[in-house]
């Protein structure tokens, strides 16, 4: 089959989940014989300049793993970017002449629009309800929706990350989704060197947050109530600010009340690999999520995990990690107490987690399941 990709913002990149998704699949459906292109919005990566690199730039074309990789035009601004790169990859991705779009997220399912009135078998996965995301204002929320609503009524094929969202759809739109979830793979545990080195991290001497700052990812709630414990342990605060630089502002003042809290910033590599290799605890505590990668990931190495209890989390967990109420600052505060007085349930819960999450989220099963519904195994 000749498969496109749209949505994502830059494949090899982590600049968040749905490029790690696109990346897996994309690359997977290659070596089964598959013609894949994927197209790449340009401009800057939303980590930071710093890590802009061969996957940006208007025009750029290259093979990555197999993978044809179009880089389209893409204007810069809150809320233009996926609107302007998912116009311009649809109008390409038509004159290609694919098989089967496959977009991902609510925002570029506007476009989706344009491949159903031009005959092209359409797939959707909605990773998340965007329009609920407290960094877009009301333009940016109504046209997310728009996209969500497009999706239902004209996608071909809906899949969706949760059993909740698959809920949602057919109470909302009467819609019959497909619950596919992410896939994930054993983590490979290394050593602390190089977060030792550069911010004077050992061996479960610290609890981790990992993932994108922005308000729906509760890290709010976890330098509050981390800031109420009576621990030697820091806290480790990892990602960067996805349009979102207003609570990042607010993040570095609250961590800059309490000198056990660390921002890195954007990781990737092996600064990544150490810190999912060596925390104590991995802490989620978001407010609002699809199905959240980076605790695939956490567990995948292995780690006691706590979350909060939405069902986009509890779903994953199923029990196999500790969960307090969400948006509560007081529950959170209790269970990491628990958690850093108790190191018997830590271990108990590390031992496990990564057999655990492997043995329930497969990447070839969710790429045989993606082809399925294109149509083309």
């Amino acid at each position: 089959m000749k498969i496109a990709f749209i949505g994502h913002k830059r494949i090899p990149s982590r600049e968040g989940g749905i490029e790690i998704v696109v990346d897996e699949l994309a690359t997977r459906m290659v070596d089964r014989g598959h013609q894949v292109i994927a197209y790449n919005r340009s401009g800057h990566n939303v980590a930071g300049s710093e890590f802009d690199g061969v996957a940006n730039g208007h025009g750029k074309r290259f093979s990555y793993h197999g993978v044809n990789v179009v880089s389209v035009p893409t204007i810069e601004g809150k809320g233009l970017a996926a609107l302007s790169s998912s116009f311009f990859a649809t109008l390409q991705a038509i004159k290609a002449g694919p098989d089967v779009i496959h977009y991902h997220a609510e925002g570029p399912c506007v476009m989706l629009r344009l491949a159903h009135w031009a005959g092209v078998r359409t797939v959707a996965t909605i990773h998340g309800l965007d329009w609920q995301r407290a960094k877009w204002g009301k333009f940016a929320s109504t046209y997310l929706k728009f996209g969500e609503r497009t999706a239902a009524k004209c996608a071909d094929e809906i899949i969706v990350l949760s059993e909740s969202m698959r809920q949602y759809f057919q109470e909302k739109y009467g819609r019959s989704t497909h619950f596919i979830p992410n896939g994930i793979e054993y983590g490979e545990p290394v050593s602390a060197q190089e977060i030792t080195e550069k911010y004077g991290l050992h061996k479960n001497d610290y609890v981790l947050f990992l993932g994108r700052i922005v308000p729906e990812k509760g890290v709010h709630y976890l330098i509050e109530a981390f800031s109420k414990l009576n621990t030697n342990k820091k806290l480790v605060i990892a990602g960067g600010a996805s349009d979102s630089n207003e609570y990042y502002q607010h993040i570095q003042q609250m961590a800059n009340q309490d000198s056990r809290v660390i921002l890195t910033g954007f990781i990737q590599g092996q600064a990544l690999k150490e810190l999912y290799s060596n925390a104590y605890i991995y802490v989620l505590p978001s407010d609002l999520e699809g199905m959240p990668l980076s605790l695939l990931e956490a567990m995948s190495y292995g780690n006691c995990c706590l979350t909060s209890d939405i069902p986009e989390c509890a779903e994953v967990v199923e029990g196999h990690a500790a969960t307090f109420q969400h948006g509560s600052v007081e529950s959170l505060r209790k269970k990491l107490q628990e958690l850093l007085e108790n190191d018997d349930l830590v271990q108990r819960y590390k031992a496990n987690a990564a057999d655990y999450i492997v043995g329930k989220y497969n990447w070839d099963d969710v790429t045989d399941q993606t082809l399925n519904l294109y149509g083309g195994e």
